[in-house]
């Protein structure tokens, strides 16, 4: 059963626990769920998002059976389909909050987009990257083409991509993908220690930062040059600017909860 759960963890957290039935197969009832996550996330009171797949798998990606179904429909009904999982990877870029991937076992096709789509990636030591569309004669989707370029050596996103090969979690870091490993199992509680990291800062502030660094990559440097002078001048008159200024000056912890 797919489902969104708000937790009170003293930092406050949206936590998606993914389909378990399939290795967390990719389904229009997740897409919902993640997207009323990410709703619930523009409450105040929310610092982050946490993806996460109870029995030991994060996502499959696809289901077959579905894209079984898809080859008798239209070109243009099957595109409409694909645009659902897009306005998902949007939404996550746009989620108010910084949205954490906690990855067991591995994630796999537009599973990998979704993990990759997300701002902080925790994986289980061991779990695989990967993204075998080329063995169904199908082509990535879900962003996943941009992602690799960004983050990976273009050789290995070719090797990922053409040839199928998985790509381990260990690769994945010591890349600068992910950001820490945990033994199996204890993915979670590691994902929640980054989210409590994430709540002590200034959420505004926070947001800002993403916007800018998913913006870094699409923009010219004069044009970045101008969003970031635009978005400091803007913070260093706002009440984190005052709050975080006068804790460094005080020698004490910046207290950003209100």
């Amino acid at each position: 059963m797919t489902l969104a759960r708000l937790d009170d963890l003293g930092d406050r957290l949206v936590v998606v626990n993914m389909n378990t039935t399939r290795r967390g197969a990719l389904s229009p009832e997740l897409y919902a769920t993640i997207m009323r996550a990410i709703h619930q996330a523009a409450d105040p009171r929310i610092r982050a998002v946490i993806l996460t797949a109870e029995g030991g798998f994060f996502c499959a990606g696809g289901d077959m059976n579905v894209l079984i179904e898809r080859r008798t429909l239209t070109e243009e009904q099957r595109r409409d389909k694909i645009d659902d999982l897009h306005d998902l990877i949007r939404a996550i870029h746009g989620c108010p909050v910084p949205v954490i991937a906690s990855v067991e076992g591995g994630a796999a096709g537009a599973g990998a987009s979704l993990a990759l789509a997300c701002d902080l990636i925790v994986a289980a030591e061991g779990a695989r990257f990967t993204a075998a569309y080329v063995k169904a004669g199908l082509v990535p989707d879900g962003g996943l083409t941009s992602a690799l370029a960004r983050m990976l050596p273009r050789p290995l996103a070719m090797e990922m991509c053409l040839l199928a090969r998985p790509v381990t979690a260990e690769q994945m870091h010591a890349l600068g993908v992910v950001n820490a490993l945990a033994p199996a199992g204890t993915c979670d509680a590691r994902a929640h220690g980054l989210a409590d990291a994430v709540a002590a800062g200034p959420r505004e502030a926070q947001q800002v930062i993403r916007g800018l660094v998913a913006s870094a990559y699409e923009r010219s440097e004069t044009a970045q040059l101008d969003a970031e002078r635009n978005a400091m001048a803007h913070a260093a008159g706002g009440p984190e600017a005052a709050e975080g200024i006068a804790a460094f000056l005080e020698k004490r912890r910046p207290d950003f909860s209100g």
